[in-house]
């Protein structure tokens, strides 16, 4: 999963503030700077036990820990570089 800033002013557009790259559902709006392993395996509707692997814009994978916090970064094209898969 992946995660994207609109990059427009909250004020004249109500969307989501960031939009992540979940494996088996594509882009999912979100709105809080943070997103935890629990939440994005929620997102995703996978089987706790599968985990989750994060993939960067390098194609590197990273098995995230349980119940490890990722930090989401703004910019358009977050969600095209960083992403998120079962493990």
């Amino acid at each position: 999963m992946s995660f994207q800033s609109t990059g427009l002013d909250a004020k004249s557009n109500p969307g989501p503030k960031y939009m992540l790259n979940i494996e088996g559902v594509g882009l999912v709006p979100w709105e809080e700077d943070t997103i935890t392993t629990e939440q994005i395996i929620a997102l995703g509707k996978w089987d706790s036990a599968q985990g989750v692997i994060e993939v960067d814009a390098d194609n590197n994978e990273r098995t995230l820990a349980p119940q490890e916090v990722i930090k989401l970064k703004p910019g358009l094209g977050f969600s095209k570089k960083v992403r998120w898969k079962r493990g």
